[in-house]
């Protein structure tokens, strides 16, 4: 992690589940009980939890009426949207407990993922547009894959009915405790675990 995002928000954490032999698919009954279950659970949109995100956001520039931290997005979207059996899951999880989470397709990630400050000359796709300086973005060694901390990830490593290993990053901010975080992630792995009974994950939590 960049030491200037450790600046910017000393209680920043991680935890990091890579998630390997996924038979992903699309939204089913199952799936769909999770997400309404998750959205009768949902935070207030002025939570303490999501209002620490927006101020992340505003600490490097961003305006997060206009670019708004995930799961403030996602909160906003009820009914909550059903994509495919894996992103219900972490989408359930991620309203459950007002909780970014990101999902990226292993397969199609270069390298280890790194939470940066934009120099704004890296490499990025249309769908992202090119980060501005000073911006928290998550990259590969391709170039960015998520701009914003949270905000709009790439068309490049988005999950999808045909992915297989994936990894998820759950980023934590206080008053989250990283107890609360890892909780979430073992719910996350049970959900996971119940879309491929023989799915293979590993842990880790960065701080």
């Amino acid at each position: 992690m960049d030491d200037r995002v450790r600046e910017l928000r000393p209680d920043f954490a991680v935890l990091v589940i890579g998630a390997y032999g996924l038979r992903n698919g699309p939204s089913d009954e199952r799936s769909r009980e999770w997400l309404a279950d998750a959205a009768a659970q949902a935070v207030p949109l002025d939570h303490e939890k999501i209002e620490a995100w927006r101020a992340a956001y505003r600490a490097f520039g961003a305006k997060p009426q206009r670019t708004r931290p995930s799961v403030d997005a996602l909160i906003r979207r009820m009914p909550l949207p059903e994509i495919n059996l894996v992103v219900d899951a972490y989408n359930a999880v991620s309203v459950r407990h007002a909780l970014p989470i990101g999902g990226e397709d292993a397969g199609h990630y270069a390298g280890p993922a790194r939470l940066v400050r934009a120099s704004g000359d890296e490499p990025s796709d249309e769908a992202l547009g090119e980060p501005e300086i000073g911006e928290v973005v998550w990259r590969d060694d391709v170039g960015v894959t998520c701009r914003r901390w949270n905000w709009r990830q790439c068309v490049r490593t988005r999950i999808t009915e045909q992915t297989e290993n994936a990894v998820f990053l759950l980023e934590r901010l206080e008053p989250m405790s990283v107890d609360e975080l890892t909780v979430a992630g073992g719910e996350l792995v049970n959900l996971l675990a119940q879309i491929t009974p023989e799915i293979r994950t590993e842990t880790r939590l960065l701080e």
